[in-house]
C-alpha cells in the first residue's frame, strides 16, 4: 500500500522558492499554510523557563495532566460547550491524531469519504493504513462542501472526513449544513471526522460549529499549528466518542509513547495568549482582501469564497492548461510561490492554484504586483 501513495507536491515548490533564495533572489511566499510567526511570546518564555528547569521526560501518553483540562476549558469559551477531559487525547499534532484515531475508529478496508479537492493527506494516510479513500467530488455549487446527497451518492461508506473551514477552499460549513452532514452520518452509522484545525481563523461574520457539539459519536480533530502559529511544536489534540478513549491511549502507547513534553507545556502557555493571536486573525484579515482585491485584476476572477482558513483556490486554467507549468513559470519569472492544485484534485487540480495568505501583508502586495504586470505582458503578446 505504501508503495502507492502520491507526493505532497507542495513541498517540491518549497524546495525549488528555497534554491531560488539561496540564490540571492527574493521569492513571494504563498505556496505554504505555515504561519510567518512564531509561537506567542508567553509560549516562547514558558519554553526557556522549563528548559533550564526540567528534565523533560516521558508524560504519559495522553499527555500532561493539566493540558486536557485546559484545553477542555478553551472549547468551553469558543462553543459553551462542556467536555469531559477524559475524552481529549494529545497527540504529536493533527496528523498524529488522524493516524491514531484512523486506526481506533475502522478496520483495514474500511471505506472512508474525503472531499476532492480535499487536503491530500487525508486520502494518503487511509491508503497507507490499509484503508479506501472514497472521492466525493465537490465544486462551487455546493461551495467546495460536502452535502448529504453526495454522500448517499458515494455508496457504502465507513467514516468520513470533513473540514470547516477547508484546506485547500476556505469555505465554512453552515450549522445548518454540519448538522445535516453529522445527523446523517449518526442515522447510517457512518463514523464522522471533523477537521478542525482552521477553527479561529473565520473573516467577517462568518461562524463556525464544532461536531464536538452535535454529537458523541463524532471524532474532532484540532492542532496548535495554525491559530496559535506553532506548526513546528507538533502538538495537537482529539476529541474522540467515549468508547474510542481506551484504543486510542493503547494504540498512542506503543506508536509514540508519548508526544512531545516540551511542546506540551508550550501549548499549555499558548491558550492564555489569545490577544496576541487574535492579531494574527487581524493580519490575516488584512492579506485576504489584498489577495481578493488584487488577483482579479492579474486576471484571476474565479475564487472559492474563502470564509476562513488562510487560502484562496483560484481558476487559473484560462491562463495556462497546467497550474503545475504555471506555478513554475511563476516563481522562475516572478519570485512568486504558489501551490498547483494538483496536491488537492488528483484528476481536475491542474485547473486551479491555491494561494496562502499567512505571510505579511508586503509579501501579499509584491506577490500581486508582480501577477498584474505578468498578465499584463501576457495580454499584450
Amino acid at each position: 500500500m505504501t508503495k502507492s501513495i502520491d507526493p505532497f507536491y507542495v513541498m517540491e515548490v518549497v524546495a525549488a522558492a528555497q534554491e531560488r533564495e539561496q540564490s540571492g533572489e527574493a521569492v513571494f511566499h504563498l505556496e505554504v499554510g505555515q504561519p510567518s510567526t512564531g509561537a506567542p511570546k508567553g509560549a516562547i518564555d514558558a519554553a526557556h523557563r522549563l528548559l533550564d528547569s526540567d528534565t523533560l521526560g516521558y508524560t504519559t501518553s495522553r499527555g500532561i495532566p493539566e493540558l486536557a483540562p485546559a484545553i477542555a476549558s478553551h472549547i468551553g469559551a469558543q462553543y459553551d460547550l462542556d467536555v469531559d477531559p477524559g475524552r481529549i487525547a494529545i497527540t504529536q499534532g493533527a496528523s498524529g491524531a488522524f493516524v491514531l484515531t484512523l486506526l481506533a475508529a475502522f478496520e483495514t478496508g474500511a471505506r472512508v469519504g474525503v472531499t476532492t479537492p480535499g487536503y491530500p493527506c487525508y486520502r494518503n494516510m487511509l491508503t497507507a493504513l490499509g484503508m479506501k479513500p472514497v472521492a466525493i467530488d465537490v465544486d462551487s455549487s455546493t461551495r467546495f462542501q460536502p452535502t448529504t446527497e453526495l454522500l448517499e451518492a458515494a455508496g457504502p461508506l465507513d467514516g468520513v472526513i470533513v473540514a470547516s473551514p477547508s484546506n485547500p477552499t476556505g469555505t465554512v460549513l453552515s450549522s445548518s449544513e454540519m448538522t445535516n452532514l453529522v445527523n446523517w452520518c449518526d442515522d447510517n452509522d457512518v463514523r464522522f471526522i471533523s477537521d478542525e484545525i482552521y477553527h479561529g481563523l473565520t473573516y467577517g461574520d462568518t461562524e463556525v460549529v464544532t461536531a464536538t457539539s452535535l454529537s458523541d459519536n463524532a471524532i474532532v480533530i484540532n492542532s496548535f499549528s495554525k491559530y496559535f502559529s506553532m506548526t513546528g511544536w507538533r502538538i495537537g489534540w482529539t476529541v474522540l466518542p467515549t468508547e474510542l478513549t481506551g484504543l486510542v491511549d493503547r494504540l498512542a502507547q506503543n506508536l509514540v509513547i508519548c508526544p512531545t513534553a516540551l511542546s506540551q507545556h508550550v501549548a499549555l502557555a499558548a491558550l492564555d495568549c489569545r490577544e496576541e493571536l487574535d492579531q494574527h486573525v487581524v493580519r490575516y484579515t488584512q492579506n485576504r482582501q489584498i489577495l481578493l482585491d488584487g488577483l482579479p485584476k492579474a486576471g484571476m476572477t474565479d475564487l472559492a469564497p474563502a470564509d476562513g482558513a488562510f487560502y484562496i483556490w483560484a481558476r487559473t486554467d484560462h491562463l495556462a492548461a497546467d497550474s503545475k507549468l504555471l506555478a513554475a513559470e511563476w516563481l522562475r519569472m516572478l519570485g512568486v510561490a504558489a501551490t498547483p492544485g494538483v496536491d488537492f484534485h488528483p484528476t481536475n487540480g491542474h485547473k486551479y492554484m491555491r494561494f496562502s495568505f499567512c505571510g505579511s501583508p508586503e509579501t501579499m502586495r509584491g506577490a500581486v504586483d508582480a501577477l498584474q504586470k505578468w498578465r499584463l505582458r501576457q495580454l499584450a503578446h
